[in-house]
C-alpha cells in the first residue's frame, strides 16, 4: 500500500482527453450543472466495465463519450479517496467488506458521502456531493410557512421525515434543525451516518455523533442522548426495534426527536414502524405511537417543467386528534382521506401538493402523473 496516488494524474478516457479526478470532481461546480447556487449533479458512479456516470435531476447520465472504467482505473481511484486503514479493507480479495464513508475535496471544501461496493463485475462506487451550506427553510420549499413554523417551535414529539434515497430528506431535516439552533436556546444532539451537514452552534448548542466513529450504533446513541440532557436529539434513520422504541420512548418523555424512515407516503411511516414490533405489541405499540408522534412528513423530488432541476413536492401529516384516534386503533385506511380533508389545519397529500405544483406551471402533467402515490391524481387533472 505504498504507492502514490495523485488527485491530478490523468486517469480516466474521454473522447480524445484523458481527465484527472479533480476533472472529474469538476462537474460538480460547473456552472452548466446548477440551479442559482445548487448543483443540479447529485451523485458520481464508477461502475467496472461501464463510462462514469452523474446522477443529472434524478436521470443517471453517462459522460459523452467515455470509456468503459477498468479495473485498474477504480483502484487507483479509490486511492486517491480512501485512507490506507480503508483501502486496506475494499481490496481484500479473500473477505471484501461495503464501506460507507466520507471524502473531502479539500481544494474545493466540498464534502462527500462514499459507499464503496463489489458487484459480479468487481468494485463499483458511489459518491454523494454534500451541501456545503445548510439551506434555508425557505429555499428548502416546503407548502407552507405554518408547516415549519408550527415544526420548529415543537418542545417535544416526534418528526418523521420519509421519502425515497435521495429525495432530500437530511437537507428537510436539516435545515429545520439550523432554525432551531438561529434562534432557540436549545441543547441539539445528532446521531449521523455519516455525518452530512456541519452545524455552527448558534443559539442552541450542537453536537454531532457519527454512527460506527463516535458511537457504535443509533440505538447505543439515543441510549447515551437521553442521558445528556438534550432538548431535541436527530436520529438519522430508524433501522430497527430497539432504535424505534427508544426514539419513541424519547419523544413521549419530553423530547423533540427527528428522524428519517424509507416510505413512500405518510401512512405507510406509521405502519412501518408499527410492524417493526410483534403482532403482541401493536395495540401497545398504536397507544404509544399516537401520543408521541408530532409530525409525518413525505417528500420527493420532482422534476421542474422548465427542464431546470427539481422541485420538492410533499405529504404533510400532522397528528390531530382525529389522526391520533386513527393510529390508536390501527386504522391506516382511513388516514389518507382525513389528511385531505384536514387543509385548514395544515395538513396536504402528495396528490394535493403535485396538483398545485402542476396548475401552477411548475410541473407538467405528465410528472405530477408520474410521482403520485394515488391513482386519483390522474383523473383530477382530466
Amino acid at each position: 500500500m505504498s504507492e502514490s496516488y495523485d488527485i491530478d494524474h490523468p486517469i480516466y478516457q474521454v473522447g480524445q482527453s484523458t481527465l484527472s479526478f479533480t476533472q472529474l470532481l469538476n462537474y460538480f461546480i460547473d456552472p452548466a450543472y446548477k440551479r442559482g447556487n445548487l448543483s443540479r449533479i447529485s451523485d458520481l458512479h464508477v461502475k467496472n466495465g461501464r463510462p462514469i456516470s452523474f446522477r443529472i435531476d434524478d436521470d443517471l447520465t453517462p459522460l459523452p463519450e467515455g470509456t468503459g472504467v477498468t479495473a485498474a482505473t477504480i483502484d487507483y481511484m479509490l486511492g486517491i479517496l480512501l485512507s490506507e486503514k480503508h483501502l486496506e479493507i475494499v481490496l481484500d480479495k479473500e473477505n471484501p467488506k461495503d464501506l460507507d464513508t466520507a471524502f473531502e475535496w479539500e481544494a474545493q471544501g466540498i464534502n462527500f458521502r462514499l459507499n464503496i461496493f463489489k458487484d459480479r463485475d468487481g468494485l463499483a462506487f458511489v459518491m454523494r456531493v454534500l451541501a456545503s451550506d445548510i439551506p434555508s427553510i425557505q429555499e428548502v420549499g416546503l407548502p407552507s410557512e405554518k408547516i415549519w413554523q408550527d415544526i420548529t417551535t415543537l418542545k417535544r414529539g416526534l418528526v418523521l421525515v420519509t421519502g425515497v434515497t435521495g429525495s432530500g430528506k437530511s437537507t428537510t431535516i436539516s435545515s429545520l434543525i439550523n432554525h432551531i439552533n438561529l434562534y432557540r436556546k436549545t441543547r441539539i444532539i445528532t446521531l449521523e451516518d455519516p455525518v452530512e451537514f456541519l452545524f455552527k452552534s448558534e443559539s442552541s448548542m450542537v453536537s454531532q455523533r457519527q454512527i460506527g466513529q463516535d458511537v457504535p450504533t443509533f440505538a447505543e446513541g439515543l441510549r447515551s442522548a437521553l442521558r445528556e440532557n438534550p432538548d431535541i436529539i436527530f436520529v438519522g434513520e430508524i433501522r430497527d426495534t430497539e432504535t424505534a422504541s427508544l426514539a419513541l420512548s424519547a419523544a413521549e418523555t419530553g423530547h423533540l426527536v427527528f428522524s428519517t424512515l424509507h416510505t413512500r407516503d405518510a401512512k405507510g411511516a406509521l405502519s412501518r414502524i408499527v410492524d417493526m414490533f410483534s403482532s403482541d405489541q401493536t395495540k401497545s405499540l398504536c397507544l404509544q405511537l399516537s401520543f408521541s408522534l408530532s409530525f409525518v412528513l413525505s417528500q420527493k423530488l420532482v422534476p421542474r417543467a422548465d427542464g431546470n432541476g427539481r422541485i420538492l413536492a410533499m405529504e404533510v401529516l400532522k397528528n390531530l386528534p382525529a389522526l391520533g384516534n386513527l393510529i390508536r386503533s390501527g386504522n391506516w385506511q382511513q388516514v389518507y382521506s382525513t389528511m385531505e380533508t384536514q387543509g385548514k389545519e395544515g395538513m396536504m397529500t402528495m396528490e394535493q401538493h403535485l396538483l398545485h405544483l402542476y396548475q401552477h406551471g411548475i410541473i407538467s402533467k405528465e410528472s405530477a402523473i408520474s410521482y403520485t402515490n394515488e391513482a386519483s391524481l390522474i383523473e383530477r387533472l382530466g
